[in-house]
């Protein structure tokens, strides 16, 4: 009986999480040395990674890849050649397709999907609802017992409004070791809502979306998930409010994470002064005060994770006037250098919270027991290379997505994704997916 022979590759002088600089040997998908000055094998690929730092591969909770349903907007393999470029080794994709993903056939094309692709981890997203409509409870037992093993649910775009629905749903996924990832908003406070709650809208002439339409959602979800023993996990928290909430229901100990988008740490509503709807999002885009306050909840822990909610749209449906327009921005290829900008820079992060916070935390929610793994003997070599000293300029239609609407566009931002490994193949490489 033949075998393949192994290979092996020798990353040269990296720093794994911002420290001294080391030799990575990379065999057969597992990292098998690490040391200084490690001997070239004669099959081995050299890698010359001087200055660069390693971390875990990255971990997206909140991915909208639009397959199937909106192909022209994004697919499972653009959408996975950005994640990889962007530093991600896996993601997990939201249900709101068309078909919506509520049922197993669903869940199942676009776990496959991923694997065909071959160039992140692809985890679908189970709705929480038939058809997201929020009036009863999706397949979520035989979406987890599929061979996607679904383990995350969630409705977003739309929030599990109904109290009664969103405890059964917190029950049944208990019993699952699932998760119910809830996109926060009382749907009657923000009926017509076009932007944040505040002066500016009022200037603009927009309809508000108050800061508490949010918050009560949580308070509600953290308390009945406090009552029922069960895991919750709250999407895109935009504001300080809702970062208190979160601190009050964890020192309860109630079983719940939450994440920050990179738009929702960077930008803030002055910049719907122009009414360009690139800036539309949902929730919307937040006041100075919030984003500083999420800046420092991520920092402290309060918010686990970052998640890019990465939402492509055709040109059509942003191209238009602000009411017309649909709410979503670009992530994927700009996350990490986001976060460097917020938390790295400004001292609020260092490389090992970065890790955490991309790689780690997320894994540890979505119970991923390959990913956000240390970078050590005997660990896969799920890696991302960083360039920590790398400017460079974002132009949506250099980025691998099909749709090109990014907030970002025209802003030199710091820190560079280089390369990433995913078990020790390479999927991305100086700009280039490589699968």
């Amino acid at each position: 009986m033949s075998t393949s022979p192994s290979t092996t590759t020798v990353i040269k002088g990296v720093r794994p999480y911002g420290e001294d600089a080391v030799d990575i040997e990379v065999t057969d998908g597992v990292i098998t040395a690490i040391g200084q000055g490690l001997a070239n094998k004669d099959t081995a690929e050299t890698i010359d990674a001087a200055g660069l730092v390693a971390l875990p591969g990255f971990v997206d909770l909140h991915t909208h890849l639009r397959e199937p349903g909106r192909e022209d907007t994004e697919t499972i393999e653009t959408g996975s050649r950005a994640a990889a470029l962007g530093g991600y080794t896996a993601v997990f994709a939201m249900a709101n397709t068309d078909p919506v993903a509520d049922n197993a056939v669903v869940v199942e094309h676009v776990w496959r999907r991923g694997q065909e692709i071959g160039l992140v981890d692809v985890h679908p997203v189970g709705a929480v609802t038939v058809g997201l409509k929020g009036e009863k409870l999706a397949e979520l037992g035989t979406m987890a017992r599929s061979s996607a093993r679904v383990r995350l649910f969630s409705d977003d775009g739309l929030c599990v409004a109904d109290p009664l629905i969103m405890r059964r749903a917190l029950e049944y996924t208990k019993a699952l070791d699932a998760v119910i990832a809830q996109h926060a908003e009382e749907p009657r406070l923000t009926v017509g809502a076009q932007a944040h709650e505040g002066d500016l809208a009022a200037r603009l002439g927009l309809a508000g979306w108050p800061s508490v339409a949010e918050e009560a959602i949580v308070a509600r979800d953290c308390l009945l998930a406090k009552h029922v023993g069960a895991r919750l996990h709250v999407c895109h928290v935009s504001t300080e409010g809702t970062a208190e909430v979160l601190r009050w229901a964890k020192a309860r100990g109630t079983r719940v994470s939450a994440e920050v988008t990179p738009h929702h740490l960077l930008l803030d509503d002055e910049r719907l002064s122009t009414y360009d709807p690139v800036n539309k999002v949902n929730p919307p885009l937040r006041t100075t005060t919030d984003a500083k306050a999420l800046r420092q909840a991520l920092a402290d822990g309060t918010l686990d994770c970052v998640a890019t909610d990465h939402a492509p749209h055709a040109a059509q449906d942003k191209d238009c006037e602000w009411s017309a327009a649909r709410p979503g921005m670009l992530g994927l290829q700009t996350a990490l250098s986001i976060v460097v900008a917020t938390m790295v820079e400004p001292g609020l992060l260092d490389w090992r919270g970065v890790a955490r916070v991309m790689s780690e935390r997320p894994a540890e929610i979505a119970g991923l027991p390959d990913q956000g793994r240390p970078i050590a003997v005997g660990e896969p070599a799920t890696i991302t290379l960083v360039d920590p000293a790398a400017r460079w300029t974002v132009r949506g239609a250099e980025l691998a997505s099909i749709a090109t609407n990014t907030p970002y566009e025209g802003m030199e931002l710091p820190g560079a994704v280089v390369a990433t490994f995913l078990r020790g193949k390479l999927t991305a490489r100086d700009g280039k997916a490589t699968a």
